[in-house]
């Protein structure tokens, strides 16, 4: 009943002013946008957004019903000069995105839920048996029958990722996972185990890798109901603010972390907190062959040098693996000490949260000193952090919604915890039990993120580039979250999220003068056939979003509209068009 639903829907008294946006300024945050200087030109709309009728076709492109369009641009890829830093694999967006949609694979069913999905999926959903061929042996992924099961190995981990999480503790105890290390970050994380297992810690894991010859790793990750992207560290920095993970994993992820200066590590070294550790398991720390032995050595020189302290150099007898585990250090007395200056500390100017589009620079980023700032003190334990106004937001600041900055924070988290508990838990019709994977298409501080942690999902946090730059906030909660450009398609595969959320986004992306249907098929591109979206937005901007969703055989489960604002929860079907459209690049 809609009306039922109506006070929860847009709550009445102090936190309806949070529902409306149109007001809105940056308060005190910069945006992405502002401090990368590489953001691409805002593409033009193609077409005219305000016809009714739409109609639509399937995309027929070389990547099929895997098509990520940022990373599968033939056209923009055959023309790079070079390839030697991972080129191909970065993102080249095409200038015009696709409005078509893309096609569901043969046999395509709904996705096994959590927690059965950890160690099976439908061999249909992902029909992909190279993996299983080239890691079998390593119980990365194998094929049953109509499934492919994941045995919970790795490279590094063959009997199991639990033994290998619970040895680095045991080799230092202050890791402490789920208290103290809450957000890791895994580079070259294969089909995800670690971060699937890491849960049972209640850690959150950010898994990375690239779009390669180990075809649909990502995919099987999400598919299994575990956070991944697709990227690669290439030649620009990773789309994540500074100093904001706990823990850098990598386990033989065939990063060449000692050349050119150490570019690549001293990335990490941007991303890492301040007595963050990086955890490193790979060949050079316990085999004696001559590449290994020279790895390491370098590897020595290079980490002494950007003052990482050695914790840990152990071996883990049961899986045969040498793990090492370094500090980044929490002063700067160190790099004074230093002898040279090499790596170079970066130039003042270096901004370290700059992220989009900005190539990676081989320096060393000066830790914060002042007790005012961000990165000068670990957060609270986790779960406290998740409530806790961050000590750096200061009263002189304004928020995103007008109020002081750590008002602010809080009157936000008070609204989403109310619209979940009153509204979307329970007033929306969503079957919680099938919902894993959920993104937040504009989260400002991850309230709505923090509000349904009680449930068994986790939140992909999107912080638009030309939004206030919020996402260290996320972080700071023991949250996660990246950087994007909705007038661009997001790094992930089609079929990949459970559930939607766009609160005053789509209004956004008119105003930018960005292509909406493009935004619209890139939605239908994410949600899995079943998964649902949950939009609040301007009541123009609802209505003519529930034409669309009607054009493409959605069902709506509810519009709602109140004082020129308005919300719509849709579900996706298995529907597809008859009519195909070739992408030319």
């Amino acid at each position: 009943d809609k009306k039922e639903n109506s006070s929860d829907v847009f709550p009445s008294g102090p936190q309806s002013e949070l529902s409306d946006e149109s007001a809105t300024q940056n308060g005190s945050f910069s945006t992405q946008a502002t401090v990368s200087k590489n953001e691409k030109e805002s593409q033009k709309s193609s077409e005219s957004e305000n016809q009714n009728s739409y109609t639509w076709k399937v995309c027929n492109t070389t990547a099929g019903p895997d098509y990520i369009p940022c990373l599968d641009n033939m056209e923009a890829i055959r023309k790079l000069i070079s390839t030697k830093h991972y080129e191909h694999r970065e993102r080249h967006c095409p200038s015009n995105p696709p409005t078509c949609l893309v096609p569901l694979p043969e046999g395509y069913q709904r996705s096994t839920p959590w927690p059965t999905s950890r160690e099976k999926i439908w061999y249909h959903n992902v029909p992909h048996t190279k993996l299983a061929e080239v890691k079998g042996h390593q119980n990365w992924v194998k094929v049953s029958g109509e499934y492919l099961t994941f045995p919970g190995g790795g490279t590094q981990f063959k009997h199991g990722a639990l033994h290998y999480i619970d040895f680095i503790q045991q080799s230092v105890p202050e890791i402490a996972w789920g208290k103290r290390s809450r957000v890791v970050l895994d580079v070259g994380c294969g089909v995800a185990s670690f971060g699937g297992f890491l849960f049972d810690r209640n850690v959150l894991t950010m898994s990375l890798a690239p779009k390669d010859e180990h075809e649909a790793q990502v995919q099987f990750a999400l598919e299994r109901g575990i956070p991944a992207i697709s990227a690669v560290m290439g030649t620009t920095r990773l789309p994540f603010s500074g100093k904001v993970f706990d823990i850098v994993h990598c386990a033989r992820c065939r990063v060449p972390w000692h050349i050119e200066g150490g570019k690549l590590l001293l990335e990490l070294n941007r991303l890492l907190r301040p007595g963050g550790f990086f955890v490193w398991s790979a060949t050079p720390i316990y085999q004696k062959l001559p590449e290994d032995v020279e790895i390491w050595q370098a590897m020595k020189k290079l980490t002494k040098a950007m003052c990482w302290e050695v914790v840990s150099i152990t071996k883990d007898l049961v899986n045969g693996v040498g793990i090492a585990v370094y500090r980044k250090p929490i002063s700067n007395h160190c790099y004074k000490q230093r002898s040279k200056n090499d790596p170079p500390l970066c130039k003042d100017s270096d901004d370290p949260n700059a992220a989009w589009n900005v190539p990676l620079q081989a320096c060393i980023h000066k830790i914060p000193t002042a007790t005012s700032e961000r990165g000068s003190q670990w957060p609270e334990m986790w779960p406290a952090r998740v409530e806790k106004t961050p000590y750096w937001l200061s009263d002189s600041e304004t928020g995103v919604y007008g109020k002081p900055a750590p008002e602010d924070f809080v009157a936000d988290y008070e609204h989403w915890k109310r619209v979940v508990d009153n509204s979307y838990k329970k007033g929306l019709g969503i079957e919680w039990s099938t919902v894993r994977n959920v993104m937040d298409m504009r989260a400002v501080y991850g309230g709505l993120a923090a509000a349904l942690r009680d449930l068994n999902v986790w939140v992909m946090n999107v912080v638009s580039i030309n939004a206030p730059d919020t996402l260290p906030v996320i972080y700071e909660r023991g949250l996660f979250g990246i950087y994007h450009d909705w007038c661009e398609s997001f790094s992930t595969y089609p079929r990949s999220y459970d559930l939607l959320h766009a609160d005053h986004l789509f209004s956004k992306i008119i105003r930018q003068k960005c292509n909406f249907m493009a935004l619209v098929a890139e939605v239908d591109r994410i949600l899995r056939p079943d998964g649902t979206i949950i939009v609040r937005d301007t009541a123009e901007t609802i209505n003519q979003l529930e034409s669309v969703f009607k054009s493409m055989q959605w069902i709506i489960r509810m519009t709602y509209s109140k004082n020129k604002e308005g919300l719509i929860c849709a579900q996706k079907t298995t529907w597809r068009p008859e009519e195909t459209e070739t992408v030319t690049y």
